[in-house]
């Protein structure tokens, strides 16, 4: 490893808007800030050229980078092809947008991806992301596809299939955990050549599960008698399923040194969580 990794939080994670989810991200000690770029005040259409100069004087004026930014446009992702045409051009605008902030990476997820490559969801979805592969390359850019609807082998070879090298991996191990059940630690081996931007999220699975199903819930809306926690649970960093100390050095071992972003969506005091996240990161990486 040839420097530290750099801690990061998602702003929204705090629940307080964003420019006080930056103050508080500063608080906490981290050093860096993901935005989620979809919808209200941070939506590409709501951000004039000067608004985009001003945010990035904010950010940096509490001595903070953009780690990422996260373009989940929910739904199905890009699973469903007459979507994809809006889907895609507003996820461009993302990219553009995170140039303007100065960083280099969009994280999203895209559905879940066959294990069959001849199934037709596995060649719609791979159209869309030669497509912002494509254009990633042209602005310089990476489309980072987070982990956990699939299994690390399955993401790995879906991205093989492509010709751009502007498709990417946001390596979230809870999501692994929780919901495919594979193992974080080995996953960032089998995806080494992809990872460009990192979550610090920890969970633990309740019972085994469909993907398929989990993730389709979420996609249509919650159906009534469909509860989360019957199936998984995400917990504090440290008091679930992932090893940190091995996940941590598997990253080092890859030659990762980016950024560790802190990503807390439940829990009823997501500051304190989140602070003690950072402790607990610090401490790892020394």
């Amino acid at each position: 490893m040839s420097e530290k990794n750099k801690i990061g939080v998602i702003v929204d994670s705090f629940r307080v808007g964003v420019k006080e989810g930056i103050k508080k991200a500063k608080e906490v000690g981290a050093s860096g800030i993901q935005i989620y770029s979809v919808k209200g005040e941070m939506s590409p259409d709501n951000l004039s050229k000067q608004a985009r100069r001003e945010l990035l004087d904010y950010i940096k004026s509490n001595g903070l980078t953009v780690s990422a930014l996260c373009g989940d446009l929910g739904g199905h992702g890009f699973t469903i092809k007459e979507d994809n045409k809006k889907k895609i051009e507003m996820s461009k605008r993302i990219m553009d947008l995170a140039k303007d902030l100065e960083t280099d990476i969009v994280t999203t997820h895209i559905g879940v991806v066959p294990e069959d490559k001849n199934h037709d969801r596995f060649k719609i979805m791979q159209e869309a992301c030669e497509e912002l592969g494509n254009y990633g390359d042209q602005v310089g850019a990476y489309f980072a596809i987070e982990t956990g609807p699939e299994r690390a082998i399955t993401l790995k070879n879906f991205l093989d299939s492509l010709d751009s090298r502007g498709v990417r991996v946001n390596y979230d191990p809870a999501n692994l955990v929780m919901v495919t059940g594979d193992d974080p630690v080995q996953g960032v081996y089998t995806l080494k050549d992809y990872i460009v931007h990192t979550h610090a999220k920890d969970g633990i699975m309740v019972k085994e599960s469909n993907p398929e199903y989990i993730y389709d819930c979420f996609a249509k809306g919650i159906p009534e008698g469909f509860h989360c926690d019957d199936y998984f649970l995400e917990k504090p960093l440290g008091s679930g399923n992932v090893d940190f100390d091995k996940y941590i050095k598997a990253l080092w071992d890859i030659g990762y040194n980016g950024f560790l972003t802190i990503e807390r969506e439940v829990g009823a005091n997501p500051e304190k969580d989140i602070r003690e996240a950072v402790e607990f990161l610090q401490k790892i990486i020394g």
